[in-house]
């Protein structure tokens, strides 16, 4: 059976949602516990827009959904790991927590430009906004990462300096 291009435009945006949580449920135990505090509510929101999203598009659109790339997510997770040996574990999360939701504002914004039944158009504009927050957060939490470890830095320099 061959996809209309909104079917295969919704297809896009159901697999990007359920990328982001996959990733986010396979790591989440490597995240501090106030990062992990401060994002698991939108993860929450996710799971359920999922369920809403892809409930509406077997309803409206005829699309059924389908098994994730499991060796995509192996992929990722390897590769993710593999950076973390080299930065801060809390940072490259984040910084790939981030590129998922990269991914899937493009989703959403590519789902936006097709002739989608209006009942899909809350939840499409809910998952759009929680998105952005989600960003906002993300960004905050790096902000906050990066705080805790500059004053341990300085500190690091100025002993240099005095010593020499």
């Amino acid at each position: 059976m061959f996809l209309d291009n909104r079917q295969v435009a919704m297809d896009s945006l159901l697999e990007a949602l359920a990328d982001s949580l996959d990733y986010f449920q396979d790591n989440v135990e490597r995240l501090r516990p106030s990062i992990k505090d401060a994002l698991k509510p939108y993860f929450e929101q996710r799971t359920a827009d999922l369920k809403t999203l892809q409930s509406q598009s077997k309803t409206y659109l005829n699309l059924l959904p389908r098994d994730a790339d499991v060796e995509r997510d192996d992929y990722m997770w390897l590769w993710s790991r593999l950076k973390s040996f080299v930065g801060d574990d809390s940072q490259v999360l984040i910084n790939e927590l981030l590129e998922q939701e990269r991914v899937l504002m493009q989703a959403i914004s590519t789902a936006f430009t097709h002739d989608l039944p209006e009942q899909i158009d809350p939840t499409l504009e809910r998952i759009w906004s929680d998105c952005r927050a989600l960003i906002r957060e993300l960004y905050q939490q790096q902000k906050k990462e990066r705080g805790e470890r500059l004053p341990r830095q300085r500190r690091a320099g100025r002993r240099r300096s005095q010593q020499q």
